[in-house]
Order: structure tokens, then C-alpha cells, then sequence
């Protein structure tokens, strides 16, 4: 019996950093839309909670973050699901 392996998912997203530091925009770059979208911080700072039902493909959604030392005590997690309903989690650091 021959065992398949899944094929490899890219990651749908990219960081617009353009008006950062406090605020960051989450791109679909992606040619699915992904829903349950959710977006939370782990260590010190404040994002303003993010939640979506869907982001299509080209769309964008804004993230606001505060805090001190982001870059050394913080990573962000996206959490969504593609079409299938597979469920997958992405971290990003500031």
C-alpha cells in the first residue's frame, strides 16, 4: 500500500507593516477565502480583539497593537479555516 503525503499549504497571509508600529494589516493573499478568522496576543501589549467570519481572497483586515518591548515579550496567533473546514493556527512576531 502506498501512502500519499498531503500536499504542502502555504500560508494565505501577509503582513502590511506600512503604518505600523501600532497598526498592521493582515492580507489574504491566498485563492481561498478563510473564515472563523481570530487573531490574539500572546505576552505583554494589548491587541484589540480581531475576529472576522470571512476574509476573501485580496481582502485585508486591520490589526491594532500597543505595548512595550512587542518585539522581545510578543507573538500574535491567527487562527482560521479553509473551505474543507481543516483548522490552522499561524504566529507572527512584531
Amino acid at each position: 500500500m502506498t501512502v500519499t503525503a498531503p500536499t504542502a499549504y502555504s500560508v494565505p497571509f501577509r503582513l502590511d507593516r506600512s503604518r505600523g508600529p501600532r497598526i498592521v494589516r493582515l492580507v489574504n493573499e491566498g485563492h481561498e477565502v478563510v473564515s472563523s478568522l481570530r487573531v490574539t496576543l500572546l505576552g505583554s501589549g494589548l491587541l484589540v480583539p480581531v475576529c472576522s467570519s470571512a476574509l476573501r481572497p485580496g481582502q485585508s483586515m486591520a490589526l491594532s497593537v500597543i505595548g512595550p518591548e512587542l518585539v522581545a515579550s510578543s507573538i500574535a496567533v491567527v487562527r482560521w479555516f479553509r473551505p474543507s473546514r481543516e483548522e490552522y493556527l499561524w504566529r507572527f512576531s512584531f
